[in-house]
């Protein structure tokens, strides 16, 4: 299977895009197709034994509309020339067909005021009534104003199919086509008693109020991707290569792999890669969410589009295009804006037999009150206002328009969320699980203590040192890395290692200087019959406090105890204490030893600790959790822990900042810091509550509309049966939707 994104042009309204998601969908070969009103885009998989992406298109074009696949090369280039004219050119007809239909309703409804109100105005000279004047000035509007609800109901009718612009050019062409009736043929209403009025206001006005508000509401969906936008304008412009011996500037997009680049301070690093000469610290900030600098020095990577602050750089360029961690994270917010909520369905469903509804109740109207009242005026504008008012737009940008802010906000603060299913889901949460190695923990032993059989007296534990990190430097355990910082931290020199041999699960062992030296777990040493019982009860004490402890013997006599411990991350204890606020049960899954999981635990107030748990046997632990009727979060590095995050309802991978895990997990916190938890969280109710918020007005909207426009109330309000009334009504009520969702922007995370 392979999947694409196709942007979209043509669609005006929730049904359309219905009517796209179908015609796409009937494809032999299309495996699923996500179309996103909002966004508009279609997001297919598809298998290419079956299909192509040119016979997808077809059948969109088919359907009345057009499609084109989003190149990914093309990713990091933000929007490209032709889309970017069509969309200025669509902005412009716009904005000229609401002022010519703006002006000229304007006369209209002045023009009408005498006929509306009853009575004589002095001020309303009489030939700005007059029928055919008013004619002459509505054809324009009708017809070219207009022309696009025409043309998207004749795309409509040909596939047997009704959309919002099948409302709109049906209600406008009653009152227009009535009153052109009543103009050439006044003397047909005269012979049975009625008043030959017009309502030539009513057409134009509608019309113009509709492209009103699809003004407002293009405008106001060009801001929902302002987040795109604002990662695409991070990336550094050119970079200064070092070829030759010689600095170059070039363009970005002719950096390759391999390049040594050059960074001097304040300067943004233009790709990602290894650092080879220098040492400065570098504001990470804007991608990884991070506002303290970090240190940079050789074999440090650094990610392109970061702040270069203090020093100057060489480093050797490693990923460039569309394989920077900028470009994947532009990539991820793109297909999660373009992505559909599974709350979004029921609106989906709604809009497919919405309008084919309100025709029905439009014709039913029209029966009822020209049965009932005899009078065809009533009738028809009461038909005119259940038309207008019904158009399910506002239905259509509910969700869309919400999760494109909603995840535009997520990547501002190093938050990657793959979908709008990950998104809803996240509010559900129940059970957080957190690994501890990487996630809780730095993921890095460090040497805590060193103890030794006879103290420090006559420089003992610096000899001890010596030995112990000189056989460790030729191990690759990360227990052994640890021992040989420890080492470098004290400056104590390194020896050379002879007859060096590392026994897997239980040390490691060499000559250093004459000596034989052993480091290894207390079994191995028993195993050897080296006596342990002068350090055992420090041992029980390093462990109780969450430590590991290295047994180091010289010659076949233990001399010292080391032990390593791997650090909590700073605002560890801060997370946990935060989701536990926010009602989370938060528990700790290790394959590291129970005294020592617990230790950890405590310090940082989880209270359910699931430790000895071997890599295979986290997802179905995970599953344990979740046959309590919990939904449950993972949380850990997205590589190691994958079954697991697969098997969550949630997977949260803790990112690097160079390595996003975007494979392994539904959410992605570039930086390490689990207080993204708590963010993403936050972010995922404060979306799912406006997205709820949105749907609630669109749907009272349409409860309450089409029987007010039906004329409900018309004993009391008579005036809210104008058709105009209802047009307004209907671009407010889809504009205020799409303001709702940009409230989203000034979400701010709690701590």
């Amino acid at each position: 299977m392979e999947n694409a994104t196709l942007k979209l042009r043509g669609m005006s309204c929730a049904s359309c895009a219905r009517s796209v998601e179908d015609a796409i969908a009937s494809v032999p070969g299309v495996n699923e197709c996500s179309v996103n009103f909002g966004a508009e885009q279609a997001t297919v998989d598809y298998d290419p034994r079956k299909t192509d992406l040119q016979t997808i298109q077809d059948a969109v074009d088919a359907a009345g509309y057009s499609a084109y696949p989003i190149q990914e090369q093309n990713l990091m280039a933000g929007e490209d020339d032709e889309e970017k004219r069509y969309r200025q050119q669509e902005l412009q007809d716009l904005q000229q067909k609401v002022t010519v239909g703006g002006i000229i309703g304007a006369v209209l409804v002045i023009g009408s005021l005498p006929m509306m109100t009853g009575l004589d105005i002095p001020f309303i000279p009489t030939w700005l009534h007059n029928p055919w004047l008013q004619l002459v000035l509505t054809t324009p509007v009708q017809f070219w104003c207009g022309y696009s609800f025409y043309v998207n109901t004749w795309k409509a009718f040909k596939r047997h199919a009704a959309t919002m612009d099948t409302l709109i050019a049906l209600g406008t062409s009653a009152a227009y086509f009535y009153s052109l009736f009543a103009t050439l043929f006044p003397g047909f209403f005269i012979a049975q008693g009625l008043m030959p009025d017009v309502y030539y206001e009513t057409a134009a006005v509608v019309i113009t109020l509709i492209l009103l508000g699809r003004l407002f509401e293009n405008r106001a969906k060009g801001q929902t991707s302002e987040a795109i936008r604002k990662l695409i304008g991070l990336q550094a412009k050119t970079a200064r290569l070092i070829r030759n011996g010689r600095e170059i500037d070039v363009p970005i997009e002719q950096v390759e792999i391999g390049d040594v680049v050059l960074v001097r301070p304040g300067e943004k690093i233009p790709v990602d890669g290894e650092v080879v000469n220098g040492t400065s610290t570098v504001d990470e900030a804007m991608v990884t969410g991070e506002s303290i600098p970090v240190k940079k020095q050789p074999g440090d990577e650094v990610i392109g589009a970061t702040i270069n602050k203090t020093g100057s750089f060489k480093f050797r360029a490693t990923r460039v295009g569309k394989d920077t961690v900028l470009a994947q994270i532009v990539q991820l917010v793109q297909q999660a804006q373009g992505s559909k909520a599974p709350i979004q369905r029921l609106a989906d469903q709604v809009t497919g037999w919405f309008v084919p509804a309100v025709i029905a109740i439009a014709i039913l109207t029209f029966i009822l009150w020209y049965n009932f009242m005899g009078n065809v005026t009533l009738a028809l504008i009461t038909t005119v206002g259940v038309l207008i008012i019904a158009c399910p737009c506002a239905l259509g940008l509910a969700t869309p328009t919400s999760v494109m802010v909603g995840t535009g906000k997520g990547a501002e603060n190093g938050i990657l969320i793959k979908g709008a299913e990950s998104l809803e889901i996240a509010h559900q949460l129940q059970t957080i699980v957190l690994d501890k190695t990487g996630t809780i923990t730095q993921g890095k032993p460090t040497v805590t203590d060193f103890l030794t059989v006879k103290g420090t007296a006559n420089g003992n534990e610096i000899k001890l040192i010596q030995l112990a990190a000189s056989v460790e430097r030729n191990s690759e355990h990360p227990l052994a890395e640890a021992v040989v910082r420890y080492a470098e931290s004290q400056q104590v020199p390194l020896a050379d290692v002879k007859d060096f041999e590392a026994i897997a699960g239980s040390g490691v062992q060499g000559i250093v200087a004459n000596r034989f030296v052993q480091i290894g777990t207390q079994r191995w040493m028993e195993e050897l019959g080296i006596y342990t019982q002068e350090l055992k009860s420090k041992k029980e004490r390093l462990e109780y406090l969450g430590k590991t402890a290295v047994w180091l013997a010289v010659d076949g006599e233990i001399k010292g105890l080391i032990g390593i411990a791997d650090a909590i991350k700073p605002t560890s204890t801060q997370a946990v204490k935060a989701l536990q606020k926010l009602g989370l049960e938060v528990v700790m899954l290790t394959g590291d030893n129970r005294r020592t999981a617990e230790s950890i635990a405590r310090e940082v107030g989880i209270t359910r600790v699931l430790a000895e748990v071997r890599p295979d046997q986290k997802a179905a632990t995970v599953q344990k959790i979740q046959a309590e009727g919990k939904v449950v979060a993972m949380v850990g590095d997205g590589i190691n822990d994958a079954p697991a995050l697969a098997q969550a309802d949630v997977g949260i991978a803790i990112g690097t900042g160079t390595d996003v895990a975007i494979a392994a997990s539904d959410i992605t916190l570039i930086s390490g810091d689990l207080q993204g938890i708590v963010t993403a969280i936050q972010l995922s109710r404060a979306t799912i509550r406006n997205i709820r918020q949105n749907l609630f007005f669109a749907f009272i909207y349409n409860i309450a509309g089409i029987p007010i426009a039906a004329g409900i109330l018309f004993p009391i309000f008579g005036w809210l049966l104008n058709p105009i009334i209802a047009g307004a009504a209907m671009a407010f009520s889809s504009v205020s939707v799409v303001s709702n969702a940009l409230r989203l922007r000034n979400f701010q995370p709690k701590v």
